[in-house]
């Protein structure tokens, strides 16, 4: 009996049991608590806040493009000189803005990225062997991020199947004289339904460095717009997530309902001081709304391909449109059908691009240009995006390639020490076999043939292509029988086109004329 009382007195001061007429008159929040609350500290120096990152840490570093970076943390280590990083980040910003300042700098040893870009400086420290350059395709970048913060070792996907990243060999670092120093590994594979799957490990890192829109004082997050991206799944994989915000506010502000990351993911919040928020590619549309006439030889071919590409366009689709063609293609949606674009950095129901003055930094599709969102849009993270994705939900992906194979293989992102832009989202895209892959492109490139018995350049996906649209030419692809030609374009014949595939294709017994939005 007196053991049981000093468990009972111990319990009592611990849980703060009340009287039932004391709980009546009070509510006493102890009750529910076992522990002190883990309260994020807040910083107005982003020096002092990044100031214990060693060299050679793994840092996660939000963003996409220059939308949703953290500007302010970044110009922090800039001052600490920490070296021998690992980012993890989608991209390295552009040359002289976001992580492309850590590059020239050279404190930067490995990128885990999708997407080089037009950051020349990233490219030409990957193939002069200065840099070490893990590609992985952004859905699976997204979703080893998230696997890592949720506690998943690793998980099989259909993206990347039958490509460099499943065969392993992809240079991760070059020598100098051009060959490859560092390769990837093979990736281990097994079956499941009759599709092939491969096996990504989760990543987390030592330090996330995220960009936010607002947090409150019990450390809760709220993003803006497209800024969300990979920041939101970031937060998740660190073992300290440091948050930059342009603005800090009283806990009980948002409601619970409208927290976009809890507390308890967040050790740090700072509060940036600047925010230039930089726009990669200012797009506007011109008052009126009038297409632009095209008057050289290679924009009249474009305007073919696109014109061409917009009969896709099926009322009630979810689309996802790559960059180029592809994008340019929702310029030409007839006004009697409704299309849901859907972008891979985070958005559906993209709109048309914004006048001079409407445009919003924090408001990008995936080719980085300033975009509107209709009534009904909706912003998520690049995981759930990709979700969307290789779940099947899109109903149709448009993309460019610099080749197909006759039985729809695609390659689109790399040529082997020349020319290396990664593959963003596109093996992620052509994944889903519920999902229609158009691919728009040049039928040749200076009279060299794009369309191959065999792809001679890294796949991008494997009997993944639906159906090929050319200014010459529109085929249908069947995995197994290969090429039918269904249109020809007005003046075009059928030998002609023969003259500038370089495979064996069908004729269609119902060949029609290239129908034209």
């Amino acid at each position: 009996m007196a053991a049981l009382c000093n468990i009972l007195l111990r319990a009592k001061r611990r849980w703060c049991i009340l009287s039932p007429a004391a709980w009546r008159r009070q509510s006493c929040g102890c009750l529910l608590s076992t522990s002190a609350p883990r309260s994020a500290e807040f910083y107005d120096d982003p020096v002092a806040a990044v100031r214990d990152i060693p060299d050679g840490a793994t840092l996660l570093v939000g963003g996409f493009g220059l939308c949703g970076i953290p500007e302010n943390l970044i110009g922090a280590l800039l001052k600490t000189g920490v070296k021998g990083i690992t980012a993890v980040s989608n991209n390295a910003g552009v040359d002289n803005f976001g992580l492309g300042l850590l590059l020239h700098t050279k404190q930067i040893k490995r990128m885990v990225s999708s997407y080089v870009g037009e950051n020349a400086e990233f490219e030409r420290q990957y193939l002069a062997g200065e840099l070490e350059v893990e590609l992985t395709p952004q859905g699976t970048l997204a979703e080893r991020i998230r696997a890592g913060g949720a506690g998943i070792p690793a998980f099989y996907t259909p993206t990347a199947c039958g490509t460099l990243i499943e065969e392993g060999g992809a240079p991760i670092k070059y020598n100098r004289d051009g060959g490859i120093a560092i390769a990837s590994e093979p990736r281990e594979v097994r079956e499941f339904n009759g599709r092939h799957y491969i096996m990504e490990r989760g990543i987390t890192g030592d330090f996330a460095l995220i960009k936010a829109w607002r947090a409150d004082r019990a450390g809760n997050v709220v993003f803006r717009k497209t800024a969300r991206n990979f920041n939101q799944t970031m937060c998740k994989a660190a073992k300290v997530t440091l948050v930059e915000v342009e603005e800090i506010v009283e806990t009980g502000t948002f409601a619970p309902e409208d927290v976009h990351i809890p507390g308890i993911y967040v050790q740090r919040v700072v509060k940036g001081r600047h925010y230039e928020k930089r726009i990669e590619r200012l797009t506007l549309r011109k008052s009126g709304d009038d297409q632009p006439k095209a008057t050289s030889e290679a924009d009249i071919v474009r305007e073919r391909i696109i014109r061409r590409a917009a009969m896709e366009f099926q009322d009630g689709m979810y689309a996802n449109l790559g960059i180029g063609m592809p994008m340019l293609a929702s310029n030409f949606i007839r006004a009697d059908i409704t299309v849901h674009l859907q972008s891979e950095n985070g958005v559906l129901g993209l709109g048309p691009y914004p006048k001079e003055g409407e445009e919003d930094a924090d408001l990008i599709n995936a080719g980085k240009e300033t975009v509107t969102v209709l009534p009904g849009a909706s912003f998520f993270s690049s995981d759930e995006s990709f979700a969307m994705i290789r779940g099947g939900h899109v109903d149709m992906t448009m993309l460019g390639g610099m080749q197909v194979s006759q039985f729809g293989d695609l390659a689109n992102w790399m040529i082997p020490g020349k020319m290396v832009k990664g593959m963003g989202g596109a093996m992620d895209l052509v994944a889903s076999a519920d999902t229609k892959v158009v691919v728009a492109m040049e039928h040749t490139a200076k009279s060299v043939h794009k369309i191959l018995e065999k792809c001679t350049l890294p796949l991008t996906g494997k009997r993944c292509v639906n159906r090929i649209i050319t200014e010459k030419a529109v085929f249908d692809v069947c995995k197994d029988k290969g090429l039918t030609l269904i249109e020809v374009f007005e003046g075009v014949t059928v030998d002609e086109v023969r003259k500038s595939t370089g495979c064996d294709f069908t004729v269609s017994p119902s060949l029609q004329p290239m129908s034209q939005v």
